[in-house]
């Protein structure tokens, strides 16, 4: 007996072991089958048999066939794609028609559904051939349709994989997303103005219908008229206002002014009067979106350019070295502030426009992956632009040059009279502008008369003749130079003789003036009054060449009276004679 019975224990083992491995193999089954449907009992019972033209095994079919079915106006067939489970029984066939026709009408004018984007496998899995998707291979049985908002709030129409029994997997609209039907048909539907339109015109030419490609126009002709009133009203009240900086804003901010009011009144006509496919709305909402955060950032960018305009005319007054050094610095500051607003503000409205209109969802997966090449792109695109950029605020913060200083740049004296993003302005001594690159600005070598101080020392010369008296034109010198306003530390005045010719001498006189300009205009005023004392008062001091006509060589001593022995020799010979 005990020989016998020692082969029950292997055998048992073996039986417990064989019993658990078909267990773990029926539940990892059914767990992968969890994962690629939903098991019900029952698909919209009391709707009707299944038209053979409803495809419904894979997601794009499934679409496709909802489209293609309420496209032809058979909404009773289309509302077999729809999971209607949550309706009672008895009324799924009314109810499922007239929701078939509203969530057609959604897609159609809320976000526009395109099936050849959706999977055409049955188990909707992602096909990555490069591997690079974290959930390639694996099966899904819910997808996202179209995410839509209503009073801010999100609401998705998602596609799911249902079974029953052992029928085939189908792919329908979830219960959730038909129970938001009704309020997405509220906010997306028809306007009151359409139900005013012909049933002739409602029918679709290309990718919008009939009557839209009338209206659309007109939409847009009405915008345009109250855009062009707005901005004659604006120039007339530019007009009316008194001068100063409230007029100068009021006709800086005609154009984006009249383009805020066209996009409200736009929005305002799209929300309660009119509305239209989702590929026009959305085309239109992007555009004035992107209009109003350009408006908003463009008055409040010429809001700052006025009142720096009135601190630089009430602080500063007229930009040049004459000012002090403070209030040209504030100035040099306030501009930089300027800039970084701009940079604050040109950020914050691509921020609120990408966020509008939802490019992080859509392409966030895409910009990420091509993330390097978009910044190689962009760096050599742009490396002039940054190049500038990053210029600017090096020439902000160190201040080499600020608003106001007199430079010498390129052989030509010139006032600072901006210093922006990418360029600096220069204004020339006989009015004319400068557009400088900043880059090119700074890595040339330029004269700061400005840096220290405006003073600036100033000469002249003089050619006169050897024989004028350097003691009286100095007298004079000293004379005029101090009668010259801007003519400064006369201690520093000097007059002296720098060179000398056979014939004339070099008078060179120095004086130190408050500015370069100023120092300019002293400089020749004492030139012309020297000039005339010389001309009126001792004409003979200018330089001349003096030729002598006669026949002694004064060289040799010889005087006028004397007689050469030759003229003695030939009177005597002819005495003689």
């Amino acid at each position: 007996m005990k020989a016998n019975g020692s082969w029950l224990l292997p055998l048992t083992l073996a039986v417990a072991l064989l019993f658990s491995g078909l267990c773990m193999a029926q539940s990892q089954q059914e767990d992968s089958e969890e994962n690629q449907w939903f098991s019900v009992d029952s698909l919209n019972e009391g709707l009707g048999e299944v038209p053979e033209e409803v495809k419904r095994q894979t997601p794009r079919e499934a679409v496709r066939s909802f489209l293609e079915l309420a496209e032809q106006g058979e909404f009773a067939a289309a509302a077999h794609v729809l999971n209607l489970s949550d309706l009672d029984r008895s009324e799924r066939q009314e109810r499922g028609a007239r929701l078939a026709s509203q969530l057609e009408t959604v897609f159609r004018r809320g976000e526009q559904v395109d099936a050849s984007n959706l999977s055409g496998r049955e188990d909707a899995a992602i096909e990555d051939p490069t591997g690079q998707h974290p959930l390639t291979g694996e099966p899904r049985r819910n997808l996202e349709l179209a995410s839509l908002k209503v009073d801010g709030q999100t609401y998705e129409i998602r596609l799911a994989r249902y079974r029953v029994g052992d029928e085939e997997p189908v792919w329908l609209i979830t219960p959730d997303s038909v129970s938001y039907i009704p309020l997405l048909y509220e906010e997306y539907g028809p306007s009151l103005l359409e139900e005013y339109i012909p049933d002739r015109f409602k029918s679709s030419l290309g990718v919008l219908q009939i009557w839209e490609w009338i209206a659309i126009p007109a939409f847009l002709l009405l915008i345009g008229l109250v855009g062009w009133g707005v901005y004659s009203l604006v120039g007339l009240l530019a007009h009316w206002f008194p001068s100063g900086w409230p007029s100068i804003f009021a006709g800086r901010i005609g154009i984006p002014m009249a383009l805020l009011v066209m996009a409200f009144v736009a929005q305002i006509l799209l929300d309660y009067v009119v509305s239209f496919t989702a590929m026009a709305t959305t085309f239109i909402r992007v555009l004035l979106i992107i209009i109003v955060a350009w408006g908003v950032g463009t008055i409040a960018l010429r809001l700052v350019d006025t009142i720096l305009l009135k601190v630089t005319r009430r602080i500063v007054g007229e930009i040049d070295d004459t000012k002090p050094k403070d209030e040209r610095k504030l100035l040099t500051t306030l501009y930089a502030l300027r800039r970084v607003i701009i940079l604050i503000m040109v950020t914050a409205v691509s921020v609120y426009v990408l966020s509008q209109i939802q490019l992080f969802e859509t392409l966030g997966m895409s910009l990420l992956a091509s993330a390097s090449v978009l910044a190689v792109l962009v760096g050599i695109a742009g490396q002039a632009v940054l190049g500038n950029i990053l210029s600017s605020f090096q020439v902000s913060l160190a201040k080499p040059i600020r608003i106001g200083d007199l430079v010498m740049f390129e052989g030509q004296w010139c006032y600072v009279e901006g210093i922006f993003y990418t360029f600096i302005r220069l204004r020339s001594w006989d009015e004319r502008r400068l557009i400088v690159p900043v880059t090119y600005f700074v890595s040339k070598p330029f004269e700061n008369l400005s840096v220290k101080s405006a003073k600036m020392y100033r000469y002249f010369e003089m050619k006169l003749h050897v024989s004028a008296d350097i003691e009286v034109i100095r007298e004079k010198f000293l004379e005029f130079a101090k009668e010259e306003d801007s003519v400064v530390e006369h201690h520093k005045l000097c007059c002296y003789v720098t060179g000398q010719t056979e014939t004339a001498q070099t008078v060179t006189c120095y004086l130190m003036t408050t500015d370069p300009f100023a120092g300019w205009v002293a400089e020749k005023s004492v030139l012309e009054r020297l000039m005339g004392f010389v001309r009126d008062e001792h004409p003979n001091w200018w330089p001349r060449e003096v030729v002598v006509l006669s026949q002694y060589d004064i060289a040799k001593g010889e005087r006028q009276g004397a007689r050469p022995p030759h003229h003695e020799a030939a009177s005597g010979g002819d005495g003689e004679g």
